[in-house]
């Protein structure tokens, strides 16, 4: 049953990613055209300031799924409801926490932004972030419940909502743009959305999983122990957040709302890009928990790492491939050509970006080993760098200058550091890795070198000319890719899946 969760739950994280790139395909160039620059760019600056507010879940959620996990494979259930009990109540108390964080930020807007915001773009700031507000302390309570259920492994049902979710978030979205609503409008759908999702996985968990709930005595020495193993991956998630939502915090600051929106995009992009590797990698905490509990070796570790990377590698040398050849047409198809720095500022982003995402099972090995400390502190280091690059940079080159900022310190952080610790010190064979990664990427080069030729003397100034151009590049591409650069045990987790699907249908 676990195994085919995990297999259901990998296959259907990709059908939500593909969902979800759809309709933003689709539906992000409509928004853009309707709210306009300015009216977008404030969303997106509001947005990014209230995910600051995220960080209170101090990674409290992932410390959930971990020692569920635990619990489960050692047979403690008494010790799993407890800990649920506790974490309603700690979640409760970060909820008023969050409400008077976000009233300091209510208060403060003028100060904040008016500078670069006329009266009325603060006033419908004051407005979204009340609202937003609203919404993330209802949202801390109830979200253990999204936690148990992954912590059980019951991904089908996880995956099933979150499809729901995007189309009817999306269809109800249209409407109300086309009604007239704007921002605001977007906030206060977003939050009821989210409610439906979090009561829905209250339900799941109480009456089809059958959790219980202890209300016991606080106990304080487990508080401590999951305080420790939450405290890394918690600056984790404030230098993640200081990492990626900075930029439109210096631009709201320094620039003015047309730049933070031509940023956003990129920004939108680029959480598409990261979604397409950690679809993999976040379903598999509770099994190399599981592992690890179990004391199996370090090499059946790092050889899942390496098999794992290798999936991962074989979808994102595709897009990354594709972008690099076709990005720039896109952007100006798809958002206009007051959009045309995302094609550079998304480069930025994904060529460096790729290896961490390749490598992100190595985060989900240090959080179930319980050795985050040198990655949040390695975090730390980039994140106050990024940050000292991007405010001087942000001033003479705009958001291609926060950019340039950003994935400077990502190389030098996730790229060089974390392979150097990888390999000397969680015994994870990355020369091996690199090994594997190498041999995969002759094909790639040679395609997309002859395609980059070719492209020269072809203008794909049309949706038409484009899709042709797209499609007969995968056709080229992924015969030559899957024969050569691919192994059997990769082919046939592609192929498998497909085939059965075919003999359904057909006999």
């Amino acid at each position: 049953m676990a195994v085919n969760q995990l297999k259901a739950g990998a296959i259907l994280s990709y059908v939500v990613l593909g969902v979800n790139t759809l309709v933003g395909l689709l539906y992000i160039p409509y928004m853009l055209r309707i709210m306009g620059q300015s009216e977008y760019g404030l969303y997106a600056l509001v947005a990014s300031v209230i995910a600051y507010l995220t960080i209170l879940d101090a990674g409290f959620g992932n410390a959930i799924i971990r020692y569920t996990a635990k619990y489960r494979a050692e047979g403690k259930s008494e010790e799993q409801y407890s800990m649920f009990g506790m974490f309603i109540i700690l979640y409760s108390i970060i909820g008023v926490i969050a409400i008077l964080a976000g009233y300091g930020l209510y208060t403060n807007v003028d100060t904040m932004f008016g500078s670069s915001m006329n009266v009325e773009e603060l006033e419908k700031a004051r407005v979204m972030i009340a609202i937003m507000i609203f919404n993330l302390a209802i949202t801390f309570p109830l979200s253990i419940f999204g936690s148990i259920i992954t912590a059980y492994e019951d991904f089908i049902f996880q995956k099933v909502i979150q499809i729901v979710r995007i189309i009817l978030n999306t269809i109800t979205m249209v409407v109300l743009l086309k009604l007239g609503y704007r921002a605001i409008g977007m906030v206060v759908l977003a939050t009821i959305f989210n409610f439906g999702t979090l009561f829905l996985n209250v339900w799941y968990s109480i009456y089809k999983i059958k959790i219980k709930i202890y209300f016991k005595k606080f106990q304080w020495g487990f508080l401590k122990e999951i305080s420790i193993y939450s405290f890394y991956i918690f600056l984790n998630v404030i230098m993640d957040r200081i990492y990626w939502s900075t930029g439109q915090f210096v631009l709201g600051a320094f620039v003015g709302t047309a730049a933070i929106a031509v940023f956003a995009v990129a920004i939108q992009l680029q959480q598409m890009y990261m979604s397409f590797s950690t679809a993999i990698s976040g379903v598999f905490l509770p099994k190399v928990t599981a592992m690890v509990s179990q004391m199996q070796s370090s090499k059946a570790i790092s050889d899942l790492f390496i098999r794992t990377g290798r999936i991962q590698y074989v979808v994102m040398v595709f897009i990354l491939t594709a972008f690099i050849l076709f990005g720039n047409q896109f952007v100006i198809l798809w958002a206009g050509k007051d959009y045309e720095d995302v094609y550079i500022i998304s480069l930025l982003f994904f060529i460096p970006l790729t290896i961490p995402l390749i490598q992100n099972l190595g985060i989900t090995i240090l959080q179930a080993r319980n050795q985050m400390k040198f990655r949040s502190l390695v975090y730390i280091v980039i994140a106050v760098l990024s940050l000292g690059l991007q405010i001087p940079l942000a001033k003479i080159y705009g958001e291609i200058g926060v950019a340039i900022g950003i994935s400077s310190a990502l190389v030098l952080g996730q790229i060089i550091v974390m392979n150097i610790y990888y390999y000397k010190c969680q015994e994870i064979d990355i020369p091996k890795f690199w090994k594997e990664i190498g041999k995969m990427t002759i094909v790639p080069l040679i395609i997309g070198f002859l395609t980059h030729l070719l492209l020269s003397y072809i203008l794909l100034d049309t949706n038409f000319k484009f899709g042709v151009g797209v499609i007969l590049f995968t056709l080229f591409y992924t015969p030559l890719f899957w024969f050569t650069s691919m192994n059997q045990y990769e082919r046939d987790l592609l192929s498998k899946p497909i085939l059965g699907i075919y003999k359904k249908i057909m006999f």
